[in-house]
């Protein structure tokens, strides 16, 4: 199936999609509003399935106001509104790609708080947005019907991984250099691709478009935890010298480390596995079934780096031995956080 997700400007969207006809039935005035919006020159992330649109995401920033049509009213904050968001489930996780996309827009300019409205039957989105941290906090009623309004509050700390997502507290936590083949990364970090990478290779599957990654390797994973920060660390795709083509491109933060004895039976294991591993069924069972070592790391992936950082730079500017085998590659906090630095991560995604 081919799939592709862009941002394109209402006026170039196909309103009379079937997708779109849900959206009439919930709201009053559907039309009225895409038209009003296409006019204005506002665009959409848009995610195509064979052409046809299976999502739809339209964000909203409301800098510095109150939200007065809430009961009660929200205070006066710089927010974020996802205006509108809805996809065709197909168990591809989709919607934890929206929400990322939300999250990245709602750091890049510095917003406090998100807040969506949503009717209560659909149980799924909300589950979803429970689950990263939004709360309920107010009820909005129109000629449509009566929604919740659920809001992400990006500045309180509610120390939790997923509840704070996508901050991440990395006092008292060990940091590491994780490395990952380029097939992969490609496949579980869709927001951090390189200049020479295609978007054609970013498919509508699970673990490319969940928050919550799961890495499984033979190395020797004893000395992570849970909170541990781990800088993912893309190989060289042999297109010229590893000095210049390996890099650093995203932070993850654990959520679990697992060996093999971990899991109750092979079953277990794959249930665990399949959908956030960038292995099918039959390899992942190779991998258990192999002897020595097994590892499966789960991780939430936090952010993509605003820059790439080369080899070259983790050798002469951050003093890394290059040397050293980097495979799960412990760093110090001052290279760790040089690097961040180095990589543009925004400063507020990190909790202090």
């Amino acid at each position: 199936m081919e799939s592709q997700l862009i941002f394109k400007l209402l006026r170039d969207i196909d309103l009379s999609d079937v997708f779109f006809d849900s959206l009439r039935s919930d709201y009053n005035g559907f039309d009225d509003w895409f038209q009003k919006k296409a006019n204005e020159g506002k665009s959409a992330y848009v995610f195509y399935l064979n052409s046809k649109v299976n999502g739809f995401l339209f964000l909203k920033s409301e800098i510095d106001e109150s939200i007065s049509d809430t009961v009660p009213n929200l205070p006066t904050k710089r927010w974020l509104k996802i205006g509108t968001f809805k996809i065709n489930p197909h168990g591809t996780r989709l919607g934890e790609r929206f929400l990322k996309k939300s999250f990245d827009l709602a750091f890049r300019y510095n917003i406090d708080a998100i807040y969506v409205t949503v009717f209560p039957k659909h149980t799924a989105l909300i589950e979803m947005f429970v689950k990263y941290g939004f709360e309920q906090v107010a009820t909005k009623t129109t000629n449509s019907g009566v929604e919740n309004v659920f809001v992400k509050d990006l500045k309180n700390v509610r120390k939790s991984t997923k509840l704070d997502y996508p901050r991440f507290n990395i006092v008292g936590n060990s940091k590491f250099l994780l490395a990952i083949r380029p097939e992969y990364h490609i496949k579980l970090f869709p927001d951090s691709i390189l200049n020479n990478e295609s978007y054609d290779d970013i498919q509508d599957v699970s673990h490319t478009n969940s928050i919550e990654k799961v890495y499984v390797c033979a190395m020797d994973c004893n000395d992570l935890k849970k909170g541990d920060a781990v800088l993912i660390y893309r190989t060289s795709d042999n297109l010229g010298p590893a000095y210049h083509r390996s890099v650093v491109t995203s932070v993850c933060i654990v959520e679990e480390v697992k060996a093999r004895h971990h899991f109750s039976s092979i079953e277990n294991y794959l249930s665990y596995c399949e959908s956030y591993s960038v292995f099918n069924r039959q390899e992942l069972t190779e991998w258990y079934n192999r002897k020595g070592r097994l590892f499966v790391i789960k991780m939430v992936y936090n952010g993509a780096f605003k820059k790439r950082i080369t080899r070259r730079i983790l050798i002469t500017e951050i003093g890394l031995n290059g040397d050293d085998r980097w495979g799960l590659y412990p760093l110090k906090d001052e290279q760790f956080n040089a690097i961040i630095k180095k990589g543009n991560v925004y400063e507020s995604l990190i909790i202090d």
